[in-house]
């Protein structure tokens, strides 16, 4: 009978300031984003954070402040609509890694 593995995550990384870079880890916890200003979630390169190929990072805005996701060259993001913003309060999303700088963005996603 094969062997199933069960991974628990432990709790979320709870951010509540204005900007938040992802770090290793996050990809366990997941991160929740809680501020009444507009907040910067950065998605660091391959060099500066090795998050492993595949690796999925939930996310969530928990506040009146807009979550936009920022990252620069050599990182890329596909999402549906070029969207990085999560659309309001509540809003869910997952980050999924796919290669060494390229990840996928979906969820609850706006313009």
């Amino acid at each position: 009978m094969p062997t199933i593995k069960v991974t628990s995550l432990s709790a979320p990384n709870t951010q509540t300031g204005t900007s938040y870079t992802l770090s290793i880890g996050d990809e366990v916890a997941g991160v929740t984003l809680n501020n009444a200003s507009s907040i910067t979630l950065t998605l660091p390169s391959n060099a500066s954070v090795a998050f492993p190929i595949g690796s999925q990072i939930l996310f969530a805005q928990l506040g009146a402040g807009q979550v936009t996701v920022a990252y620069s060259s050599p990182v890329t993001v596909v999402s549906e609509g070029s969207h990085v913003k999560l659309r309001t309060a509540g809003s869910p999303a997952t980050l999924w890694k796919t290669a060494t700088d390229a990840w996928v963005l979906m969820g609850d996603l706006t313009a």
